[in-house]
């Protein structure tokens, strides 16, 4: 780089002019806003929802693994308009020979590596609701239609606002094996034993909802998008083998005729512990293992304001819990684990669901229900005060790193969709992002207050680059319905939760960020927010214009390359000859030598000149870099063109650095730029997303420092998801190539195992 002298005059600004359709406002993407939802993101003051209240007996017949269902639900219309029809969720459906999740499915060859892979394909299994009656509370029966997965049920006349309807429903299906389906509920089989444990989901017929947005939200269900469900009360019997035991969402009310005098003193010491207490212990459940009894027993339990109910039953359980405080509210953390979930599930389990609980309603709203429930199955699902949580260690009782990391991040996610849609109620059968993204970047805070460094798999800018700089042929932007995603679980879960660390950490800063969240969270808590509520309250309540930000991470496939292309060196002409001929003559010395003229020294013995000393005139012999007196005489009549103040700036040495930059990527994005100095000291210089709204892709900018830059970096702390660091440099830094090592180990060994080994040897 040549550096270049610059008189303060000359310095103009840089202005260029371009279109604005990156910083352009969102008004044309998202809906008027209205007396339903304002202009703020809140609720407007006529928002309504409705109301759906169950009263439900279900029985599981463990001989046949088929669940049969009697429910009474009372609808309540709070919306202004009257009603003609209902529709109802037949979540089952999905399941059903011939459905359309499995006509739609693409398939290859290679989806059929193993035999088992093709007898998933040939299974004996029926799926699908086998609708018995649907009747008004008279018996009478109603008109209805079934198209899939959802119901319409007709009404003899239209159900008026404000006015409530009750019908019943009765029904049955059979639970299936989630060794053959992999998909939300059902069965594991264990065969040494020949038990069974059952986590049930979307196992009865629920309502759609019906708003303000789009009247009924009755998407057919194809698997991926998932539920949309209005709050309301439930009240559920289970009847199941009497030495089973039953987690649910709600809390227990007759814990009298269902568990044992200890048990329950066991409960009692639990909600005032701040350890898990063991309510019943693996040896015990180990008993009932073995004990098999044929009669039934019926535990009732109940939950009010909640969106949906799932249980979980099996003569495996082991159940521990433990109190919690969350504001007012006294909550029961809780797990209930198979024998195989140990030493894993006793030691961690219940301990994370009281964390969770916490740390979310630090960040969200204060955790609202009686309890928190950890169950141990073969996948990761939520419900309301209820999740399933996959993990479980060797038979040996050892663990790999991977799989406790896996296990921790799964309990804390699942726990923390109480939050993210069970309270803050999104649409997830239309805008996936909304809960899962969400409850993602809480998730990552949840995990960094676990464990010092917790190695986050989601939630640090750096994690998302190669799914952002991926082609993108195959990456859809976030505001995409559920079932048209391309690559899940990146879109719907690790860009929207980096993207808001993102603009936590670097747009908006924590303070700001966490407020205007929270206003989120206690704004829409119980209620059904729009993509469009959570953009708009996150402006609201903060002042910050991020119309810009939503455009680019929500509704586009850009991605953040900003490349430092240029670096200009200049500083300020002094005119003072004793400084100005000085810094002339370093310069001149500090010249590379010319290879010819070092050659011309040994091949030229004498020159013209060196044998004619009359060759050599003025100019020849004077010393260009000394200072005379008219150099004195001109620098003094320049002095009197300036004030004192003007003439301490001209001479202050300061140094100028113009930064010529480009956004390639395309998303915009705030520059970052970190400064290193001659004397090894840094500055960080952080500049707004809109340096680039005159021009999208190539900006300029002028620092002005005391002293000599040595070098510049880009994004210092990888904290924008810059997906190409190697144009971030000056000087240019060649990226460094990573290697993996890949060491042999014993078959089926662990660290853990490895160090048990070593113990034997006395080691």
């Amino acid at each position: 780089m040549i550096k270049k002298s610059l008189f303060l005059a000359a310095l103009l600004p840089f202005f260029s002019f371009g279109q604005q359709n990156k910083f352009a406002q969102l008004e044309q993407l998202l809906p008027t806003p209205n007396e339903y939802r304002n202009a703020a993101g809140a609720p407007g003051h006529n928002y309504y929802q409705q109301k759906a209240d169950y009263n439900i007996e279900v029985e599981i017949d463990d001989n046949t693994q088929k669940l049969t269902g009697k429910e009474t639900i009372t609808y309540t219309n709070n919306s202004p308009d009257n009603l003609s029809y209902l529709w109802v969720q037949l979540d089952q459906n999905v399941r059903a020979k011939g459905s359309d999740r499995e006509l739609i499915r693409i398939e290859k060859m290679e989806n059929f590596r193993s035999i088992r892979d093709v007898s998933k394909r040939f299974a004996d299994y029926e799926g699908g609701y086998k609708i018995e009656s649907v009747t008004n509370t008279s018996g009478r029966g109603m008109k209805y239609f079934i198209n899939k997965t959802m119901m319409r049920i007709d009404l003899d006349r239209p159900l008026t606002s404000g006015s409530s309807v009750s019908f019943e429903i009765e029904w049955w299906y059979n639970i299936y094996d989630r060794a053959l389906h992999s998909d939300r509920g059902g069965y594991e089989h264990f065969k040494e034993e020949d038990n069974y444990l059952y986590s049930i989901a979307q196992w009865f017929p629920r309502m759609c909802v019906y708003n303000d947005i789009e009247g009924w939200q009755n998407k057919q269900f194809l698997g991926r998008g998932e539920f949309a469900l209005p709050f309301g009360d439930y009240d559920v019997s289970i009847s199941v083998p009497a030495d089973h035991v039953v987690a649910a969402t709600g809390e227990l009310q007759n814990s009298s005729s269902v568990l044992t005098a200890e048990q329950r003193n066991r409960l009692k010491e639990a909600a005032s512990s701040d350890q898990p207490v063991l309510i019943i212990t693996q040896e015990e459940a180990e008993i009932n293992e073995r004990t098999k009894v044929k009669t039934g027993k019926t535990w009732n339990f109940k939950a009010k304001n909640v969106r949906d109910f799932a249980f979980a039953t099996s003569r495996k359980f082991i159940w521990d819990a433990q109190g919690v405080k969350v504001g007012d509210n006294n909550v029961m953390a809780m797990s209930f684990y198979p024998k195989e979930g140990n030493p894993l599930w006793g030691q961690f389990s219940t301990k994370l669901v009281a964390h969770t609980i916490k740390t979310y309603s630090k960040y969200t709203v204060d955790y609202p229900y009686p309890v928190a429930i950890s169950v141990n199955a073969q996948m990761g699902m939520e419900y309301p005060m209820i999740c399933y949580n996959y993990g479980r260690p060797e038979k040996d009782g050892t663990y790999s790193e991977r799989l406790k990391y896996g296990n921790w991040g799964v309990i804390i996610h699942e726990v923390g969709h109480n939050f993210f849609p069970m309270i803050i109620n999104s649409d997830e059968r239309q805008w996936t992002w909304m809960d899962e993204g969400l409850n993602t970047f809480v998730q990552y805070l949840t995990e960094q207050e676990w464990e010092r460094d917790y190695p986050s798999r989601r939630g640090p800018a750096r994690n998302i680059t190669n799914y952002m700089r991926g082609d993108k042929e195959f990456i859809s932007p976030i505001m995409t319905n559920s079932e048209s995603i391309w690559q899940f679980g990146n879109n719907a879960y690790g860009k929207p939760a980096t993207a808001l660390n993102i603009l936590r950490e670097t747009v908006m800063g924590r303070e700001l960020f966490d407020y205007a969240f929270k206003t989120y969270c206690e704004r829409w808590k119980f209620k059904h927010p729009s993509p469009a509520d959570f953009f708009r309250t996150m402006e609201d309540a903060s002042a910050v214009d991020l119309d810009w930000f939503w455009r680019g991470w929500f509704y586009t496939t850009d991605h953040v390359d900003i490349s430092l292309d240029e670096v200009k060196w200049f500083e300020l002409d002094t005119r003072d000859p004793n400084i100005e001929k000085a810094k002339a003559e370093k310069v001149n010395n500090d010249k590379a030598p010319l290879i010819s003229k070092d050659r011309n020294y040994k091949s030229i013995k004498e020159t013209a000149n060196e044998r004619d000393s009359n060759i050599d005139d003025f100019y020849a012999k004077r010393d260009i870099y000394k200072v005379d007196a008219l150099d004195i005489e001109e620098y003094e009549e320049f002095k009197k063109k300036f004030s004192k103040e003007e003439l301490e700036l001209l001479n202050s040495g300061k140094q100028f650095y113009e930064l010529k930059m480009s956004n390639i990527g395309g998303l915009p994005m705030p520059i970052i730029i970190q400064f290193t100095f001659a004397d090894n000291t840094t500055e960080i210089i952080k500049i707004p997303a809109e340096i680039w709204r005159r021009n999208e892709e190539k900006i300029s900018k002028v620092f002005i420092f005391d002293q000599e830059v040595s070098s510049i970096l880009l994004d210092p702390f990888l904290e924008v998801a810059d997906t190409d660091v190697s144009n971030n440099s000056w000087p240019t830094k060649q990226a460094a190539t990573k290697f993996e090592l890949y060491k042999k180990r014993r078959t089926n060994e662990n660290p853990m195992q490895r160090d048990q080994r070593l113990k034997e040897l006395g080691e």
